[in-house]
């Protein structure tokens, strides 16, 4: 006779035992799935033919992830990123579920409850990304193949579109006079480069080839090394800046640089601007006043994608029209 307990919400524990067989358990969302399922693996064992099922009928989420952080984690770029990420998954509901019991629907609600919650798209995005690589491997990697991966059939929070917050006439020069000695050059070197905040952080004087005219960047967004070509005006930046023992050419972290940019954009009364519209900004005067192509300038602001290139490149309306005038970009 099969055991039937409930483990809390929602959650409905079969267990069966039979002499020469070996004791299974699953759980489910209703007392009535539960029993019905241990009748069929009840009957199943009377006509012998019942076949074990694997472990995923038992392992949690939570204990799920617990494995993947130990096991993959220390294989991946990165990997303080997907940590924080699982333990805020572990702390979620949804963690509480045995794996075979989270289907696309309980997918759809985990969107729901991240959407109510007002999360953002790409946020959600990524935790469904990471839950999607974890049934992936448990199914190929740790014996469950009965497994399927419910966040296959579940359509994905819809991107909004890129910011196209630009400079407006006169901002330029009010953000840069509002900065301080410090980070006014971390400013016109983001404008020339293109570079991503990590990039600027992380850069080394010896990542800097002042011969060939190049920025090393070895841990980039993407995982991916780059050598960033150095315009003129980024290589009279560098030549004016003190070498620091650290060896870091601007010697800010990350966060500073955007608490910095923060505070100065609301001394100089911009706003609506952040340190990521740098990007945007240079991203779009490449395309206004240079006559590199798209993939060029793709190499430049190490976008993965001409897709991803597109959402970071908004070119002004009166520029274009002067080009349709015959002037030149320059």
């Amino acid at each position: 006779m099969a055991t039937i307990t409930k483990r809390g919400e929602l959650q409905w524990q079969a267990k069966v035992r039979r002499k020469g067989q070996p004791p299974i358990c699953r759980t489910f969302e209703t007392r009535a799935m539960a029993e019905g399922w241990a009748r069929s693996v009840e009957r199943e064992m009377d006509l012998n033919t019942f076949i074990p099922r694997s472990d995923a009928d038992h392992v949690t989420l939570a204990e799920a992830l617990d494995r993947f952080e130990s096991e993959y984690l220390p294989q991946l770029k990165h990997s303080d990123r997907y940590a924080s990420r699982i333990a805020k998954l572990k702390r979620r509901p949804i963690a509480a579920r045995i794996l075979t019991q989270i289907k696309s629907h309980t997918i759809a609600d985990f969107i729901r409850e991240r959407q109510a919650e007002g999360v953002g798209p790409n946020t959600i995005r990524l935790d469904l990304a990471l839950l999607s690589r974890l049934f992936n491997i448990a199914r190929l990697g740790w014996n469950m193949e009965n497994l399927s991966n419910p966040v296959l059939g579940v359509p994905r929070p819809r991107l909004p579109r890129g910011r196209e917050r630009r400079f407006e006439p006169g901002e330029e020069e009010r953000l840069l006079a509002a900065a301080t000695p410090r980070l006014r050059p971390i400013i016109l070197f983001a404008l020339e480069t293109a570079m991503r905040r990590e990039e600027i952080s992380n850069l080394e004087w010896k990542h800097i080839d002042f011969n060939r005219k190049t920025a090393f960047s070895e841990d980039t967004k993407n995982g991916e090394s780059r050598s960033v070509p150095l315009s003129p005006a980024a290589l009279e930046i560098l030549i004016s800046m003190p070498r620091h023992i650290s060896g870091k050419v601007f010697n800010m972290s990350p966060e500073a640089i955007t608490g910095a940019v923060y505070r100065i954009c609301i001394k100089a009364h911009i706003d609506d601007f952040s340190l990521h519209d740098l990007r945007h900004e240079a991203t779009s005067r490449l395309f206004e006043n240079t006559d590199l192509d798209v993939m060029e300038i793709k190499m430049i602001t190490g976008h993965k994608s001409l897709q991803m290139l597109s959402r970071y490149t908004h070119l002004n309306a009166h520029r274009l029209v002067d080009r349709l005038a015959g002037l030149k970009k320059f």
